[in-house]
């Protein structure tokens, strides 16, 4: 046997656990950027929640307390979140509840795959709901808006039997579903056809949304939206009104799916409407990295959390007459 033979043959059980877990370490790290570049290149938005479950442990987090349909299409479902800790129901201690809409285009989308949304958020004291909507080609505008309405009917409705405060809601959503969120709180026809209104909402928080995005030019609106009797109306911007919810807009500056400027283009219309509003444009962070933010290994980047806490902790606050009371 040469010698070069005899040190493999003696170096490989001398590796020892430290070898074994910097391997396992590179292995982990290899199937992270794995998911990351398939997330990114196919939109499986379900790799990144399955990386985020992983990388926290599992949902120990977190617990799902209601599953529920509010229509009768399987696309209109939803499910309910709350910190593992909070104790569903009962009297008092009720937490506000985020909506999060979740993006696709209007033609895709699954809420389930949005569950890390519910591990960020919940353990931060919000009961998180997450909602579906129809998609084209079975519907166009204005069905994904009458679903997001029908969802927050169901959570007026029902929230308070699972541990939620209706009373403090507050919409959010991603790309496509940036643009249903923000138009429930902005146009109130369509939470009024549900018996609600926009002052039912806290405020609303958008990620990368479209909301001046007409003349339509890309494939997505073009299905959607192109059959809409009246386009102009269909647009965030051209519903820009003072009395609306708190709006919060975030944006990445190297977004090329939904640019910057239609965060910025809102602001200033809500500004000149009598109700100041500031795009927040988080440097070199492109469409995707904004929500990828929310789950880990990303929320080391903690730009996007670090405008969204506040901003939901501001606008939650119990009333004055709900403090009154607790003291």
């Amino acid at each position: 046997m040469s010698g070069r033979q005899e040190r493999r043959r003696v170096g490989i059980p001398q590796m020892g656990m430290l070898g074994w877990s910097l391997t396992a370490l590179a292995l982990v790290l290899v199937a992270l950027y794995a998911a990351y570049a398939h997330a990114i290149n196919t939109n499986a938005v379900g790799t990144l929640d399955a990386a985020d479950r992983f990388l926290r442990g599992g949902d120990g987090a977190v617990r799902l307390v209601a599953a529920a349909q509010f229509g009768p299409d399987k696309a209109q479902k939803l499910e309910m979140f709350l910190p593992a800790e909070a104790k569903a129901g009962g009297a008092g201690g009720k937490l506000p509840v985020v909506v999060f809409i979740h993006g696709g285009g209007w033609n895709s989308g699954n809420p389930h795959d949005y569950r890390f949304m519910a591990r960020a958020l919940a353990p931060q004291g919000y009961a998180v709901v997450l909602a579906g909507y129809r998609h084209f080609p079975h519907v166009r505008y204005p069905a994904m808006l009458e679903d997001g309405a029908l969802a927050v009917k169901w959570v007026e409705d029902h929230a308070a039997e699972h541990g939620g405060d209706p009373a403090r809601l507050v919409l959010m959503g991603h790309s496509a579903g940036a643009y249903n969120a923000m138009m429930l709180g902005l146009d109130p026809r369509w939470l009024n056809a549900v018996g609600l209104s926009p002052g039912a909402l806290r405020g609303v928080v958008g990620l990368s949304g479209p909301y001046d995005f007409y003349p339509f030019d890309v494939k997505a609106s073009i299905d959607s939206f192109g059959q809409a009797p009246d386009p102009a109306d269909t647009q965030p911007v051209n519903h820009a009104r003072a009395g609306a919810p708190p709006l919060l807009l975030i944006h990445g500056s190297t977004d090329i799916t939904v640019k910057p400027r239609n965060s910025i283009a809102l602001a200033r219309a809500m500004t000149n409407a009598g109700q100041p509003t500031q795009a927040i444009i988080l440097e070199g962070m492109s469409h995707e990295g904004v929500i990828m933010r929310f789950a880990r290994p990303f929320a080391r980047d903690p730009r996007v959390l670090d405008a969204v806490l506040p901003f939901l902790r501001d606008v939650t606050q119990p009333s004055p007459a709900v403090q009154a009371a607790a003291r």
